[in-house]
């Protein structure tokens, strides 16, 4: 015995790599898929797109589970996981190797029931209405009359055609405009925010009508997100959110400027019907009518009461027509005999004026021949006609001194009938 114990080898050493690989696959092989049942913790979600959590157990117990949900997992989510959110995760268990520690590789996740999504609801609620999106101060009424409608819904809803019908049956006349966008699942509060800014930034509806049919509350929960309820609130475009069921209020129900029970209410609050309109117009012609005949009456009343007042005071104004016609008279005669006066006075003017401007004109010649006979004296032509000589240096300025000329320079001598050039050849100044 003691010979075959000695002969037993021991096995064979492990590496910490091939122990914690056994031991997964251990695990994998004895559980296989699980499903587990716990609470959120730490959820973050890696710019990968990975998602990384712990679970734990709502009583307070010490259990945790540290999961891993990787990217295409994660892109089915069809809600936004939070921490404190109760969840079913499925998924296989796993030992994570770089640490040696247990986890589940989650390949699916969802809320655990109404009750959770309905707390998380209430959550949101919460907040949104501290940050003031439920205030019923800035809620704007609808156009009593909108020319054009928008409507953000799936183009495959029951929701869209029940709008359609309802606006088509009551107002034909209002002009609808399609927003397509998905109303559910993890792509629809993406795309329900941008539709929301499309029709609020193209700015051609007066209305916009946010709508889906009912369902559950997960079905619905695309209209509780954050982004779509701020979408709703910054629109500015007034809006009606019809979602669900009469009983079915969502938080985009309660940021709209009027909530709808249903999206054919929605249809019916957005515009007014077609028959009422004509109704309303009708009442106002006739209404109209009666009241331009009774304005047309008292005028013509009136008219023929100052008809008979103007032939009453035309009969009591005949004296004084008379007697303006005998002032008019007097006027034109005393005029004409005003007029033949100062044609008289006008013409014995003009003769005053005649002789006057002679008398002047012969006083303004003889002084003008005085003045004629002064200036001749000073010409200096008729100085020179006497025998006079005017003389000039090279600088044509007047030599009026010996001192002026010099011997060998050019003189220009001016007499009565031309000029001579000539040159000193010998000054001589005057002695004494």
């Amino acid at each position: 015995m003691a010979d075959a114990a000695a002969t037993i080898a021991p096995p064979p050493a492990l590496s910490v790599a091939a122990l914690l690989q056994a031991a997964s696959d251990a695990l994998r092989a004895r559980l296989g898929a699980v499903t587990v049942r716990g609470e959120l913790s730490g959820f973050t979600r890696a710019a990968s797109g990975h998602c990384y959590f712990t679970l734990k157990d709502s009583d307070g117990a010490a259990a945790v589970l540290r999961c891993a949900m990787f990217r295409r997992a994660a892109s089915l989510l069809d809600f936004d996981p939070r921490d404190g959110q109760q969840v079913e995760v499925r998924g296989r268990i796993a030992v994570y190797e770089a640490r040696g520690e247990l986890q589940c590789v989650v390949e699916a996740m969802s809320p655990q029931g109404a009750g959770s999504l309905y707390e998380l609801f209430l959550r949101q609620k919460a907040r949104l209405e501290a940050a003031g999106l439920f205030d019923p101060a800035r809620k704007r009424p609808l156009p009593r009359y909108p020319r054009t409608v928008g409507v953000v819904s799936s183009l495959a809803a029951a929701a869209l055609r029940d709008v359609l019908t309802a606006l088509q049956r009551r107002a034909p006349q209002v002009r609808v405009i399609v927003y397509p966008s998905a109303v559910q699942g993890a792509e629809a509060p993406a795309q329900l925010v941008q539709a929301i800014a499309l029709a609020g930034s193209r700015g051609e509806v007066q209305t916009l009508i946010v709508c889906r049919g009912g369902g559950s509350i997960e079905d619905l929960w695309a209209f509780n997100d954050e982004s779509v309820v701020r979408a709703i609130a910054a629109c500015p475009v007034p809006v009606v959110c019809g979602v669900g069921h009469e009983t079915d209020v969502t938080l985009a129900d309660l940021a709209a400027d009027l909530r709808a029970p249903t999206p054919t209410a929605a249809a019916e609050l957005a515009a007014p019907a077609r028959a009422e309109l004509l109704l309303g117009l009708g009442v106002l012609a006739r209404r109209a009518q009666r009241a331009q005949q009774q304005r047309l009456d008292a005028l013509a009343q009136g008219l023929d009461l100052m008809a008979a007042r103007l032939a009453h005071s035309a009969r009591s104004m005949q004296p004084q027509r008379q007697r303006l016609d005998l002032l008019a008279q007097r006027a034109q005669a005393s005029l004409t005999q005003r007029l033949q006066w100062a044609r008289q006075a006008l013409a014995h003017g003009a003769q005053r004026w005649d002789r006057a401007r002679a008398v002047a004109a012969g006083q303004r010649r003889d002084r003008l021949q005085a003045l004629g006979d002064r200036l001749a004296l000073l010409d200096p032509q008729r100085v020179l006609a006497r025998g006079y000589a005017l003389i000039e240096d090279a600088n044509a300025e007047l030599v009026l001194s010996p001192e002026q000329m010099h011997v060998g320079e050019p003189l220009t001598i001016s007499l009565a009938r031309g000029q001579a050039e000539v040159v000193p050849q010998r000054v001589r100044p005057r002695e004494g």
